[in-house]
Formats: C-alpha cells, sequence, structure tokens
C-alpha cells in the first residue's frame, strides 16, 4: 500500500516534503528526521520502499530468563529498539522450563558468527554458578554485556539497579507510615539481588525499627504469583502488616494472599513491589513499586556492546543505577499511624 503523505507527516511532525524526500531517498534530511519518518511508516503499518530496506550490519544474541515476567520483555523491547537503530538485529533467545539452557543458546549464537551478546538476569545471577564461562568468551574477544548480577571475577561490563537503595527506599516509606514489622518475600538466597536485597533489609530494620533478627521476617520463594502468595501468607500470620515483595509478580500475588486472609490492601496491610512492570499502576489498588531503570540500562547496554564491537572497549566492572519508589494505592497506614 502507497503511504499518504498527509498521514505520514502528522505521524512524524514533519512535511509532507520532508517525507516526499526520506521516501525518495533524498539528501538534506537529518538522521533524527530521517528515523522519525521511518519509524512513523512501520507505526501506521506501510510497507517501506525497498531503496529504504535497512540491511543488518550484524547479529547480536540477547539471552533472557523467560517472559512471563514483564521486566523481561520490557529489558527486550529496549535492546532491540537500540540495536535497531544502529542497524545491528536482535536475536532473542528465551529459556523456559525444560528448554534450551543460556550455555545452549550461547553455543548456537557463537556458531553463527553474532558480533555480540547481552544476558539479562542470566547465570551471572547465580553466586553458586561457575562464571569462566564468561570469561572464556572474553578470552575469544566476543564482546558481551551483563545486566543485574554482578561476579566480581567476570572481565566484562555489568549494569544493575541499586537492589540495597531498593530496600532502603522500600523501608524508609512503610516506617513513615506508621508500620513496624514489615517482610520481605524474595527470591532463593543463591542470587546476587536477592543477597544484596537482604543485607540491604537487615541494615533497614536494625537502624530504622531497632530489629536484630529477621528470621522470620524473611520468605525465600519463586518470582511468581503464586511465590508471592505464598510467602505472603506467611508473613502476615507472623503479625507483619507491610509486604516489600522482589518482583511486582509476587506483590499481585501477596494481595491476593492478603485478600484470602480477609484483609484489605492497603487497609490491613501495605504491599510494595519491584520493578514498575508495564500495568501495575491499573492493578486493584494501583501498585506502589520500586522502578527498574530499564530504559537507562537498555539503552547504556547497547551503548556498551557497541564501543566493544567498535574496538573501543569500557571499564569491566559493575554500573550501578538508581531505581525509584512509585508511591501508588497499595500502601497505607501502619498500625502507630492509625491508632492516633
Amino acid at each position: 500500500m502507497t503511504p499518504r503523505l498527509a498521514d505520514v507527516a502528522v505521524k512524524a511532525g514533519v512535511s509532507e516534503a520532508t517525507v516526499s524526500r526520506v521516501l525518495n531517498d533524498k539528501a538534506g534530511v537529518s538522521p533524527a528526521t530521517r528515523q522519525a519518518v521511518l519509524a512513523a511508516l512501520d507505526i501506521l503499518g506501510y510497507e517501506r520502499p525497498p531503496r529504504l530496506q535497512q540491511r543488518s550490519a550484524g547479529l547480536i544474541g540477547l539471552i533472557t530468563p523467560e517472559l512471563e515476567n514483564p521486566i523481561f520483555p520490557a529489558f527486550a523491547q529496549v535492546i532491540e529498539q537500540g540495536l535497531s537503530m544502529q542497524g545491528f538485529t536482535a536475536v532473542l533467545c528465551t529459556q523456559v522450563p525444560g528448554g534450551m539452557t543460556e550455555d545452549a543458546y550461547t553455543e548456537i549464537l557463537v556458531d553463527r558468527g553474532v558480533a555480540g551478546i547481552v544476558y539479562v538476569s542470566g547465570l551471572h545471577a547465580d553466586s553458586t554458578a561457575d562464571t569462566e564461562r564468561y570469561n572464556r568468551l572474553a578470552a575469544r574477544r566476543l564482546p558481551i554485556v551483563l545486566i543485574n548480577g554482578y561476579q566480581p571475577g567476570v572481565a566484562a561490563p555489568f549494569l544493575s539497579t541499586d537492589d540495597r537503595a531498593a530496600i532502603r527506599q522500600s523501608v524508609t516509606h512503610l516506617v513513615s507510615l506508621g508500620h513496624e514489622r514489615i517482610g520481605l518475600a524474595v527470591g532463593p538466597r543463591r542470587f546476587v539481588p536477592v543477597l544484596r536485597k537482604l543485607e540491604s533489609f537487615e541494615q533497614c530494620l536494625r537502624s530504622e525499627l531497632g530489629v536484630s533478627d529477621i528470621s522470620d521476617l524473611v520468605e525465600h520463594t519463586f518470582f511468581t504469583v503464586e511465590g508471592g502468595r505464598a510467602a505472603a501468607a506467611a508473613l502476615v500470620s507472623r503479625g507483619c502488616t507491610a509486604v516489600i515483595c522482589g518482583s511486582d509478580l509476587m506483590a499481585l500475588g501477596a494481595i491476593r494472599a492478603i485478600r484470602d486472609l480477609g484483609r484489605s490492601v492497603p487497609g490491613d496491610v501495605s504491599v510494595i513491589g519491584f520493578d514498575d512492570s508495564p500495568l501495575v499502576a491499573f492493578t486493584d489498588p494501583p501498585l506502589t513499586t520500586v522502578r527498574q531503570p530499564v530504559q537507562a540500562m537498555g539503552t547504556a547496554a547497547v551503548q556498551m556492546l557497541l564501543d566493544e564491537i567498535a574496538g573501543v572497549p569500557g571499564p569491566k566492572s559493575e554500573f550501578v543505577f538508581q531505581p525509584e519508589l512509585v508511591v501508588r494505592g497499595s500502601t497505607g497506614s501502619g498500625p502507630r499511624l492509625r491508632a492516633r
């Protein structure tokens, strides 16, 4: 279907003459304007003219966990878009239970001659995993970037959300609301982000509330709705009036468990998630959560990888990004403030 210049111009915010110049591959158009017109074509469902079909500069592997957790598609979308803008094609490899492993995907990608690989919450996040798999790639001069889960012995750039800050923000918020018995629902202890959250949780409860023993305030479970439901049921039965969760999916399960117990959120128990996944602002109640800076992290991951590919390697260390507590309707006054 031939693109209507007026429709494309309105969508791209440019003149029809500019659209015509882009479609005819004429000079005199800035790269940013050209990209805006091409994006408008794609959004409106028009096929690009053959002369504008972009040839890939190379393949980049993108290995993620399962896509049921909305945070992983969010990372994948930002990274794929960033790579596409630079002419590269992302090859998305999603791990599912019983399916191909990270190592198997890596072997296939290397055999296909990819220019680099981005790992999101992979085995590098598991403190018990053998990290030599990544050093072997580095020894082959294959650029890699790893997101969320730092391992100091790996010679590669890491990008992480500040898990300690996420807990500090959550605990401070709940204490300010009058909560004195706060629970933490997180994943298995072996994962680096979990260990950092635990460390911060213990420090915060000691400094904010004088709590020295957190053993009955922590539940290790799965990063799923079912895991959050089970963890919250146990924590609320021990008297917790607020629950901090390691993912938004867990938080949604926690809300369900609290309601199953005949209590309300946030009237009786407050809940905080982690990620700020798409649509959690529209749950019932809207979820208070800690926002991971997905856009900033994904953009940085792409730039670091492309720098490595171009022969301009960056520091082989961890880059920590600050999260943001987004207060919505799932947190409210605790017993101390309600008693006033």
